[in-house]
């Protein structure tokens, strides 16, 4: 399992997937919301999302887990 970490504290804007979707390593899973600019957070591997541990709104700190993938 890969747990998918914040790069930076901010805000949840949209989340793009859902749990159980298969991705390509760099789509897009979320976007965060830092100092009003829109950081996407992309897969680092191919893989299924097992969980999604935010949602639309939640605030997030720098290398909370946001979300976990199998390969």
């Amino acid at each position: 399992m890969i747990e998918v970490l914040a790069e930076i504290a901010g805000s949840v804007f949209k989340v793009e997937k859902n749990v159980n979707d298969s991705v390509e390593g760099e789509d897009v899973l979320l976007i965060l919301e830092s100092m009003k600019m829109e950081i996407p957070v992309e897969a680092p591997i191919a893989g299924k999302i097992l969980e999604i541990r935010v949602n639309e709104g939640d605030s997030v700190e720098e290398g909370q887990v946001l979300a976990v993938l199998a390969e």
